[in-house]
């Protein structure tokens, strides 16, 4: 059997031993944090997705395959190629989730079955512009776009006089639950039809676009 005085030694030396492990034992969980506080920033940078940046212009293709458009007593099926540049803007009404989208680009044109063509392009500058593209998820990552574009239709037959038609609404086509902007192969189909007449008669359709099914890829 130990002594008294052997037990309390003991003892002392165990208070001893426990007293100088306090140190690096607070110091060892208060490192080891530091290490995910200090990679979290550029963590959450990888994983949500944030929007473009004010004043990128963004370049993509347009392909619209089976398009519909019907000119006076003839309907075309048709398919558009061709491209639209779009610069980020701030939107004031929501900053923070979405950005406005200035068309600055925007020019597709088929070729007709029996010779001519359609083109269809940007006929004004986008100066008060309509287009939102949003945030709507960040994990996992969706982004909805609509688009506004003023367009004009030049009908171009074998034969005729080239004929420029002024969209008599904009032009307007919508994504939703993009993974990336800008898109890789998603579909834009249009929200409506789009009426189409000649600039000495405004308000008296001539022509129109009935499906546009768009798909786009940045480029």
């Amino acid at each position: 059997m130990l002594s008294p005085r052997t037990v309390r030694a003991l003892a002392a030396c165990a208070v001893a031993v426990a007293l100088t492990a306090l140190p690096a034992a607070a110091a060892g969980p208060a490192t080891a944090a530091a290490g995910p506080a200090t990679a979290a920033p550029a963590q959450t940078a990888a994983r949500f997705p944030s929007l473009p940046p004010i004043g990128a212009e963004v370049p993509s293709s347009v392909l619209a395959v089976g398009s519909l458009f019907e000119y006076r007593r003839a309907a075309y099926t048709v398919d558009f190629k061709g491209g639209i540049k779009q610069r980020v803007e701030v939107n004031p009404n929501d900053p923070i989730n979405s950005v406005r989208l200035r068309t600055v680009g925007f020019r597709v044109s088929a070729e007709l079955p029996g010779g001519g063509r359609i083109t269809l392009e940007q006929n004004d500058v986008d100066v008060d512009p309509k287009s939102i593209l949003r945030l709507v998820s960040h994990f996992p990552p969706r982004f909805d776009e609509h688009d506004v574009i003023p367009v004009s239709a030049t009908v171009e037959l074998p034969g005729k006089e080239t004929v420029v038609l002024d969209g008599i609404e904009r032009l307007q086509a919508s994504a939703t639950g993009l993974t990336q902007y800008p898109a890789k192969g998603d579909p834009y189909p249009l929200d409506r039809v789009v009426d189409f007449a000649a600039s000495d008669r405004p308000d008296t359709a001539v022509a129109r676009l009935v499906t546009f099914d768009s798909k786009r890829a940045g480029l």
